[in-house]
């Protein structure tokens, strides 16, 4: 039977090759769209060193030749998840309101988690002796979640059997664009990938990806090449609305793998206000698991992907299949419009604890109610409250100079104590704007030797507003290795006023030399104040 699988699966992406390959390969337009409307997915990292709980992979950059032996050479000889059953895991996700799922077929330590022909250093090596991607791929397909597949063009395995230091860019040598061995080798293993389990929905090439994104595109002219080809910003969500298609990747804790100890993880809360405001500024959310090396999830990730569970089954409407709106939020109510309809979600966050029966009282500035406009609160009727037949908590609403102005009530029991920590959706159909915000750019911020740099926007329109402040926020960037502190704070320069259209900049000085500073712009309108993207301030040269 397995034999008859994997014949079927290689007959079938041997028909999805075109006779002439495209003379521009890339991600197809329309499988970006269906890629944007997934909306959240499921990021699974795990490999042979989740038995130590370590970072993954990092550890052997830097580690001396006992430690690189018994990793290569010990490790593979313990590892067998006994308690793997990827079916829960495919449950869980969907439970959660995730859409697709990205496994860690190799990260860098080169360990492959699936049958290859290519290197001893996998899990057919193991006492596990079993193909996990394999019954991951069935699980998750049964369960109607698309498929994606982690890949790392650097290989540390690959570079010590070759006496190589253990490492990645920016070291010269190390990448498979500078030695012509890995990048075949890499190549080699995309092509088991892409030919031996079907359709491949997503890759995700963490790593220099040039000449082997291209392979993917021309083995699967379908799949969609994220990390690689478009946005990925990683334990971060960009601070504006981005529209076009990018996916934020953030784990649960502090770290990507299993970590037994010391670790600490965020709160259900904090995970579910990532995944609204990520959807209201156009974005993919990937959450990450890292399962223990017996193959269950534990405890805490699991909690927490029942927590988003709950409010998925409530409120998950208000994020799937969105857009942005023309702002991504009023305060802390985050906006998103249904693709091709005049329905907005305005997300309450922020609730602290929301009483069963309580109203409270939302006033919108930029979504405008029209004579067809219902207002309801996500997975309520709004007819009943229990065990107060005399109260009925429909939402109330008007539109009148103020706003849109909307009271609801809390009017359905999801907890025991009454009491809904939790963002809560509101659902208002026949929408319209209800402003035109302004329209900006972030353009050009160029830093000379004196440590005095020289910032430029561009102002389109000023909205419906007579007059608009104008400026910027700029701070040091941080290096790869600060990736898992907190961003500096932003600094601002003056404001000033502009009653037109046109180029605007600002002069800073004082940055210290060796270091980098991003800068956006800044717009404050009457009714609130809006960022443009983050740039990088380049050097002159």
């Amino acid at each position: 039977m397995k034999r008859t699988i994997l014949l079927f699966a290689t007959l079938w992406v041997l028909l999805q090759i075109p006779l002439h390959a495209q003379t521009t390969p890339g991600n197809r337009q329309e499988r970006l769209e269906w890629f944007r409307d997934l909306g959240f997915g499921l990021f699974i990292h795990w490999s042979v060193d989740s038995q130590i709980g370590s970072v993954i992979s990092h550890s052997l950059v830097g580690a001396d030749a006992d430690y690189s032996r018994r990793f290569f050479e010990e490790l593979p000889k313990t590892f067998n998840p006994t308690k793997y059953r990827p079916s829960d895991w495919a449950v869980l996700a969907k439970l959660a309101g995730m859409k697709y799922v990205v496994f860690t077929a190799k990260h860098h330590s080169g360990f492959c988690m699936y049958k290859t022909e290519t290197t001893r250093f996998g899990i057919m090596h193991t006492p596990y002796a079993k193909d996990p991607l394999a019954e991951l791929i069935e699980a998750f397909r049964r369960e109607g979640l698309a498929i994606g597949l982690y890949f790392s063009p650097d290989d540390f395995y690959f570079l010590h059997s070759k006496g190589k230091v253990i490492d990645r860019a920016p070291r010269l040598g190390v990448t498979p664009q500078e030695d012509p061995a890995l990048m075949e080798y890499d190549r080699a293993q995309l092509r088991e990938l892409l030919t031996r389990y079907g359709p491949i929905d997503i890759m995700f090439l963490d790593g220099p990806a040039e000449g082997l994104r291209e392979l993917c595109w021309e083995l699967q002219p379908n799949i969609v090449v994220t990390r690689g080809a478009i946005e990925t910003p990683e334990q971060r969500l960009p601070g504006v609305v981005i529209d076009r298609p990018w996916e934020s990747c953030i784990t649960m804790g502090t770290q990507w793998q299993y970590k037994p100890t010391h670790e600490e993880y965020k709160s259900g809360t904090q995970l579910i206000e990532m995944l609204i405001e990520t959807r209201a500024k156009g974005g993919n959310l990937l959450l990450n698991v890292g399962p223990k090396p017996d193959g269950e999830l534990p405890i805490e990730q699991e909690a927490r992907l029942r927590e988003i569970g709950l409010w998925n089954f409530a409120f998950g409407e208000s994020i799937a299949g969105v857009r942005p709106w023309v702002v991504s939020n009023e305060g802390n109510v985050w906006l998103t419009r249904k693709k091709n309809e005049g329905t907005v979600y305005a997300v309450i966050t922020e609730v602290g604890s929301w009483m069963l029966g309580e109203k409270r009282t939302v006033t919108l500035r930029s979504v405008k109610a029209t004579d067809r406009t219902k207002v309801t609160v996500l997975s309520q009727t709004g007819e009943v409250l229990e065990y107060r037949p005399d109260v009925r908590p429909a939402a109330q609403w008007r539109q009148d100079d103020q706003g849109l102005q909307m009271t609801i009530t809390m009017a359905q029991r999801l907890y025991n104590d009454r009491r809904w920590p939790n963002p809560v959706a509101i659902k208002i159909t026949h929408a319209e704007p209800g402003l035109r915000p302004p329209s900006f750019e972030t353009s050009t911020g160029v830093r000379g030797a004196s440590g005095v740099a020289a910032l430029r926007g561009r102002l389109d329109s000023l909205g419906q507003a007579t007059s608009v402040e104008v400026g910027f926020q700029y701070r040091r960037r941080k290096h790869t290795e600060e990736l898992y502190g907190k961003d500096e704070p932003w600094r601002d320069t003056p404001l000033e006023s502009r009653s037109a259209p046109g180029e605007f900049g600002a002069e800073i000085k004082g940055l210290s030399t060796g270091e980098d500073y991003e800068f956006r712009a800044v717009v404050r309108h009457p009714l609130m104040t809006l960022y443009g993207e983050e740039r990088t301030v380049t050097r002159h040269k």
